[in-house]
């Protein structure tokens, strides 16, 4: 019932933006004409960027009664980009069609409730003094000029608010429905914008494969490199000391013994940094369950997988979770997170909640922007959910084939 009785606000609302869409497209309208004159250059991009206000409020209401609409526009600021921009007259196209269109449907989903309510409470007190004032009063096709007549307007009246609270969200959802066919990027758009998708993120794919190998090296170099060079020349100061020596010679080899198990658990560190084992072994859900026991936290972990993705995508999801773990554990002061994973409809997606104190900023750090760079390269996305007080959700999503297992 809330959700319905919140229909009428957002009807309301969006008959306001109807009016406020029509000034702003008639400003962008006279100051695109002023761009002769050369005036134009200063007042059209505030103009544009007034409409596009208004455009974006007309997509987040969409949202609320359930139709996504994604917002089309590019980076230019510039008066000419912009008054070559196809958005900008999309939008203003919008402006002056919604009125006719679709505003209909946000006025009866609103006027239904309202009209049925005037004659449910209003009526039956008001006839009377419309009466003795000379005037006609009527409700729908019923003449009320009696008390029997106003009585009888009660039941039309609690109808139509039944009615119009009933269809009210649908009919929201219509005029959604319609405002997206215009306010959503067109197809040139899509394509224009999955390129330049692709081209960052073929670029921080590459930058990311750079630093990953960067790593490697420099573990080896730093780590296991230095170990066995350390090894090899122990070994041949023992080989020198058997025969003169041999008490010292033991201790070498002894101290080469340990330098071998180092090296050796620094190479399993390394591994397991590429591609950890229990990840190829086991799949993603028990190989974030494994991370979950080595967490400081407690951390829940459900998954409805069928089956496994790519060994890639799993390799991306599983290092964004261990990301994150590690993050709240550093940052949120949370006890408990939980990890969720699902796959519906050709989408893995994951969702780590905690219970810490809210407040994650994805434009600080470089840890939110690391996962993000990491999944976009399988057209992945992250959204950070975090108010202040928390608790902080963080939902990921992977489109990709799964395997049956």
């Amino acid at each position: 019932m809330r959700a319905r009785l919140a229909t009428l606000v957002r009807a309301l609302a969006m008959i306001g933006l109807s009016v406020a869409g029509i000034g702003a497209a008639v400003l962008v309208v006279v100051s695109a004409a002023l761009m002769v004159v050369g005036a134009g250059r200063y007042v059209f991009p505030p103009a544009v960027s007034l409409l596009r206000t208004v455009a974006d409020a007309a997509r987040r209401l969409a949202g609320r009664v359930g139709v996504h609409i994604e917002r089309p526009y590019g980076p230019q600021t510039d008066a000419v980009a912009l008054l070559k921009e196809r958005a900008t007259w999309r939008d203003v196209l919008w402006a002056v069609l919604d009125p006719i269109i679709g505003t209909w449907a946000a006025a009866l989903a609103l006027g239904m409730p309202l009209y049925g309510l005037y004659g449910a409470a209003v009526q039956p007190f008001v006839w009377q003094a419309n009466v003795r004032a000379g005037g006609t009063n009527s409700y729908g096709v019923i003449h009320v000029t009696s008390t029997a007549s106003a009585l009888a307007a009660i039941p039309v009246g609690l109808a139509l608010i039944a009615l119009g609270l009933y269809i009210g969200p649908e009919l929201l959802r219509v005029r959604a429905r319609w405002a997206r066919a215009l306010l959503e990027p067109s197809r040139t758009i899509e394509l224009e914008q999955r390129v330049e998708t692709l081209v960052e993120t073929r670029a921080g794919g590459a930058d990311a494969q750079a630093a990953e190998l960067r790593r490697i090296e420099r573990d080896l170099h730093d780590g296991a490199q230095a170990r066995l060079v350390a090894l090899g020349m122990g070994l041949g100061n023992a080989e020198r000391l058997l025969d003169e020596d041999p008490e010292a010679a033991r201790a070498l080899l002894v101290t080469a013994r340990e330098a071998s198990s180092k090296a050796l658990d620094e190479l399993r560190d390394l591994v397991r940094g590429v591609h950890p084992p229990v990840l190829a072994d086991r799949g993603l859900a028990d190989a974030i369950r494994a991370l979950a026991l080595d967490c400081l936290l407690d951390v829940e972990v459900s998954s409805d997988l069928p089956g496994r993705p790519a060994p890639p995508v799993e390799s991306a999801v599983y290092f964004a979770v261990n990301e994150l773990l590690a993050n709240t554990s550093k940052h949120a002061g949370a006890a408990l997170v939980r990890v969720t994973l699902h796959y519906r409809h050709g989408v893995l997606s994951c969702d780590v909640v905690d219970d810490g104190g809210g407040g994650v900023d994805p434009a600080n750090g470089t840890g939110l922007r690391g996962i993000q760079s990491r999944l976009a390269v399988f057209d992945g996305t992250i959204a950070v959910d975090s108010p202040p007080g928390g608790p902080t959700r963080v939902h990921l999503e992977v489109p990709c084939a799964i395997r049956s297992a």
